[in-house]
């Protein structure tokens, strides 16, 4: 057989019949998440601590045709994460993909204009850390450990921009999400070369998109541009904020066999912001 005559490696970008966790499930991206996840063919467990949302966005997934679980947990309680692999394992066999997206902020751990940051609150601080970083690390251990078992798994975690340079106010959310960005290389070395080659960790970070805990910092009542809205569009070279189906195209990727030797990326989708100088 000839060079040309050997097969040549096609991309895969599905995920038909695979099984997904997606923690923070419930919120504004995580359900956009949870229904591109069901598209490309993933049935999805949707992690929240709130077990009416969680099925109303399993619901809705399954409305589209998709197939989806409600699995209520608080990602900071290792016997429930450890209760929802079990039933995952009883129900649909297997875990295949963990998508790490729950995470958040304190009021105490930003800054408001004109404060100081001897101001910054200690236990918010230490709030924004333990539902950021260890509501990822909990969960890849309760999840990934079904993995290591099967041989192989993908894990997503969503870090943010807020990580890689510094945001002006948001110092809990910066901080914790830059430790996410060394947990998640951390992981994906240690992973790999202690159960192989089907392990892999990346983490996708999001730009500014409009939620549920940044609304009023970027939008007033209006819908019009705050003063700190205006800023960030200034610095990022499309010209808006990002719309939460456009994250789904690098988080697919990185959970698909079409990102098989990609492990340790922190992938940046925030329309050219971390590109820019401001100049």
């Amino acid at each position: 057989m000839t060079e040309t005559d050997e097969p040549r490696y096609r991309p895969d970008f599905r995920l038909d019949g695979k099984v997904c966790v997606l923690t923070g499930g419930t919120g504004v991206l995580g359900s956009v998440m949870a229904q591109g996840l069901a598209a490309a063919g993933a049935r999805v467990a949707v992690l929240g601590r709130r077990a009416d949302r969680a099925e109303a966005v399993a619901a809705a997934v399954r409305e589209a045709g998709g197939e989806a679980l409600a699995t209520p947990a608080d990602v900071l309680d290792p016997d429930a994460l450890a209760a929802v692999r079990e039933r995952l394992l009883a129900d649909w066999g297997r875990i295949d993909l963990l998508v790490n997206a729950a995470g958040g902020n304190q009021p105490g751990a930003t800054l408001t204009p004109g404060q100081s940051f001897l101001e910054l609150q200690p236990e918010a601080m230490r709030g924004v850390m333990e539902l950021n970083f260890f509501g990822t690390l909990l969960p890849t251990q309760a999840f990934g450990a079904a993995m290591v078992a099967q041989g192989g798994g993908a894990i997503v975690n969503v870090s943010s921009m807020a990580a890689a340079q510094a945001v002006t106010r948001v110092a809990g959310y910066s901080a914790a999400k830059a430790a996410l960005d060394n947990l998640t290389r951390w992981l994906a070395t240690t992973l790999a070369k202690q159960h192989g080659e089907g392990l892999r960790v990346n983490a996708v970070a999001p730009g500014f998109f409009v939620a549920e805990q940044n609304r009023a910092l970027l939008l007033n009542e209006d819908g019009s541009l705050t003063e700190r809205g205006q800023a960030i569009i200034a610095n990022t070279p499309i010209g808006r904020f990002g719309r939460p189906d456009e994250l789904l195209g690098v988080l697919i990727w990185l959970l698909s066999d079409a990102s098989r030797f990609v492990t340790g990326a922190v992938v940046p989708v925030d329309g050219g912001f971390s590109s820019f100088s401001g100049v």
